[in-house]
């Protein structure tokens, strides 16, 4: 669900810990050639009606070349499919919206409790009332319909999909408290839905998806921390195997990551990424940075994991629109030379054309020394570096056979 209240109730949310030797089928290959380069991913949402309900030519050329995908919204976004060929569509994968039809006709898909109340995704609650019943993704035919909507969608001219609520953790309750989880009845046992076959029904689900729209692209806006285990969740698996990307709303900047590689440590984040990485996926990292600070470690973050096919997002519209556009989404860095690795107490990557260093949340300032031939992205000669605790610096440099230029010729 877009833009959920960042908590840490350990009810629901339970860190992933990872077996890094696990290697598992590729989607995509690793494209080290063009890692240093951003390609940004664009929420085409109401507030940005503004850019795409009356655009000019040069405008549509514009949002072609500098958003490699954008995440837009049926049907109000399917005539703009005819310029603007990248548009992944938002579906939430188990939402029956209590004001739709669907949740009359079909009251058998509402998931229930124990006493036969209909039970809720928790998100936009209030008033004794939420805005979306859970669908009972454990029954076929709830799946099959959904799956039969998103096929219609996409012939619309989309490139894909964008699931919403891809919950591999319990996200459903009651509609008076976000934060109360009641179990659902599975109506397949009679009796409460446990945690490993919501996952079961959950992967099942998206690997039939998969299935469906096998020459779309998916992205899954799914959870990081969804499971406590010391041994890989095949079910997790199954889910980042059936997508093309998987989205991380909130990215670096989310105020819930500490330092290090404890249960919410930057670093453990990181590995999740690198965890979809090895199981053939990208991710979306949707940065929630709001001041220009921020705006540079969200995309230093991006910069330390891309593997060539992964997108950097950002929703403030004060530097990601065509009236303010920030240059640091021109980026290019060229070829990664190679992963992030621990430096001097920051964390480092190198490219063709320059180099990131981070310092991750939780720790103290600290100096680095770095020579002549660095420049930041405002181009003036830097020579060393104070960074706070969740800071970074983006620095470029002379390349031998290339300069640091504008690129917006995105790959498929």
């Amino acid at each position: 669900m877009m833009k959920k209240p960042i908590t840490k109730i350990k009810l629901l949310l339970v860190p992933v810990i990872l077996l890094a030797h696990f290697v598992g089928s590729a989607c995509w290959a690793r494209d080290l050639t063009h890692a240093g380069r951003v390609r940004f991913f664009n929420n085409a949402n109401a507030d940005f009606d503004h850019y795409v309900n009356n655009p000019s030519i040069v405008q549509k050329k514009w949002m072609s070349m500098h958003y490699a995908r954008m995440l837009t919204y049926a049907p109000s976004f399917d005539k703009k499919n005819a310029w603007y060929k990248n548009g992944l569509a938002y579906v939430n994968s188990y939402a029956i919206y209590a004001n739709e039809p669907l949740a009359k006709s079909h009251p058998e898909w509402i998931m229930r409790d124990a006493h036969g109340n209909k039970l809720y995704i928790p998100w936009e609650c209030g008033g004794g009332r939420c805005t979306q019943f859970a669908g009972d993704f454990s029954n076929p035919v709830f799946r099959r319909y959904m799956i039969q909507k998103m096929k219609a969608i996409v012939k619309k001219g989309y490139k894909g999909v964008w699931l919403d609520d891809v919950n591999l953790i319990w996200r459903v309750g009651n509609n008076n408290d976000v934060n109360t989880f009641i179990a659902p009845i599975d109506k397949n046992t009679g009796s409460p839905m446990t945690l490993n076959n919501w996952r079961r029904y959950f992967a099942q689900y998206m690997t039939e998806i998969r299935a469906a729209l096998r020459n779309k692209e998916i992205a899954h806006n799914a959870v990081w921390y969804a499971d406590q285990s010391k041994t890989e969740n095949s079910y997790i698996t199954q889910q980042i195997k059936s997508a093309n990307y998987i989205n991380l709303e909130r990215g670096a900047s989310d105020n819930g990551l500490v330092r290090g590689t404890g249960e919410w440590g930057y670093e453990r984040f990181l590995k999740y990424i690198d965890y979809v990485h090895k199981r053939g996926a990208g991710v979306i990292l949707m940065d929630d940075g709001y001041n220009t600070t921020q705006r540079e470690y969200g995309l230093a973050t991006w910069l330390l994991i891309s593997q060539g096919h992964d997108f950097f997002s950002s929703n403030q519209r004060n530097w990601n629109t065509p009236d303010s556009w920030w240059k640091g989404y021109n980026l290019n860095l060229g070829k990664a030379l190679n992963d992030r690795y621990n430096w001097h107490n920051v964390i480092r990557r190198d490219f063709a054309c320059g180099s990131v260093f981070l310092n991750q949340p939780g720790t103290n300032t600290v100096a680095i020394s770095l020579g002549s031939g660095y420049k930041n992205l405002g181009a003036g000669s830097v020579t060393s570096a104070y960074l706070q605790a969740k800071t970074a610096v983006i620095l470029t440099t002379r390349c031998n056979n290339a300069r640091v230029v504008p690129s917006h010729k995105f790959l498929p």
